[in-house]
């Protein structure tokens, strides 16, 4: 699935999600080149290794939400695409492209996640691949 299906999948998810039921004709078309500073949403991709999707879900759902927010990182999706049942696909909020590197410096340093990631990772990787992309809502997106 294309970088720009996805990203339209998860905002007909949100669309779904907040009650919103028909998207403008403007949500066809390409977003501005120029986006105005302030918050970025980063939509990232996992294919989890053969067998480990249980695995990644629990190591989201017991630790890596939490230690996303202890460094500025705003969970706000996170979804299973229903033709790629290995994938998670979810959503987080920074506060600007510079804040979400020095938010990823902190998280990947950060001594709990270290122990988390290689207890995880202790029989092999539990994500084969990662995708990642930054995205600004447009002026009429719900979602700010």
């Amino acid at each position: 699935m294309s970088v720009r299906a996805r990203l339209l999948a998860a905002v007909l998810s949100i669309a779904a999600l907040t009650g919103t039921t028909t998207l403008p004709l403007a949500a066809q078309q390409p977003a501005p080149a120029t986006a105005p500073s302030g918050p970025v949403f980063e939509v990232r991709t996992y294919v989890a290794s053969a067998g480990r999707l249980d695995d990644l879900h629990a190591r989201f759902r017991d630790h890596t939400i939490r230690i996303f927010a202890r460094h500025g990182m705003k969970s706000i999706a996170y979804w299973i695409p229903t033709d790629q049942r290995n994938t998670l696909v979810y959503i987080i909020q920074h506060e600007s492209r510079e804040a979400a590197a020095a938010n990823w410096k902190a998280f990947q340093s950060d001594p709990e996640w270290i122990k988390v990631a290689a207890a995880s990772n202790v029989n092999g990787n539990i994500v084969s691949r990662t995708e990642s992309y930054f995205a600004t809502p447009t002026d009429y997106s719900p979602i700010k």
